[in-house]
């Protein structure tokens, strides 16, 4: 895979030994240019084993293999707003359905009312839990790969100046082991 300057696509790899120099480094990488669809993270344990049938001891085999599956990055902000409205969907869902069966009844207003509220508390309680649920899962996955050395984190550059800014940003933020590398192939 070429890029326009007629080289190979390169990618520049750190790895990270907490989640929040991670994030700053990240934010550093958005402010500086890069694209979201530029940065990727090393896949779950679960994945890796499914793809590849085994895991890896220490983070830093699977720097530069291509077999390595990945996840795309997702800006902390966009689980935030991603949360907001499954649980903002929730409560709706719940007082409408919780009125829906007081005029259902036969009812009386205040009754409607009360049932609405109800309703909503339960919808609440029920995204509280869901978004407590995909935070401990979240932790579970950074655990995971802290456990086995770090946080791997791969930026694809285009051109050799957004690759130098890539090791300096990464370095900057205590990335270890940055360096670049071809790209793998893309697979059909």
């Amino acid at each position: 895979m070429a890029s326009a300057e007629g080289r190979r696509a390169r990618e520049v790899v750190g790895v990270f030994a907490d989640g929040y120099v991670l994030e700053a480094a990240i934010d550093e990488l958005l402010a500086s240019g890069f694209d979201t669809a530029d940065i990727s993270l090393l896949a779950g344990e679960k994945a890796i084993v499914g793809k590849l049938g085994h895991k890896y001891e220490k983070v830093e085999a699977a720097e530069d293999d291509a077999a390595a599956p990945r996840i795309a990055y997702a800006p902390k902000d966009s689980l935030s707003k991603k949360e907001g409205a499954l649980v903002g969907g929730l409560v709706y869902v719940g007082a409408t359905l919780a009125a829906g069966a007081a005029l259902a009844s036969g009812g009386a207003l205040a009754m409607l009312l009360v049932s609405g509220v109800v309703g909503a508390e339960f919808g609440g309680l029920i995204g509280a839990v869901l978004g407590e649920y995909l935070e401990e899962r979240h932790a579970k996955y950074l655990q995971e790969q802290l456990d086995h050395g770090g946080l791997l984190l791969w930026v694809r550059t285009r051109n050799a100046a957004l690759e130098d800014a890539a090791k300096r940003i990464l370095t900057k933020h205590s990335g270890r082991d940055v360096h670049a590398h071809d790209m793998p192939a893309a697979t059909a």
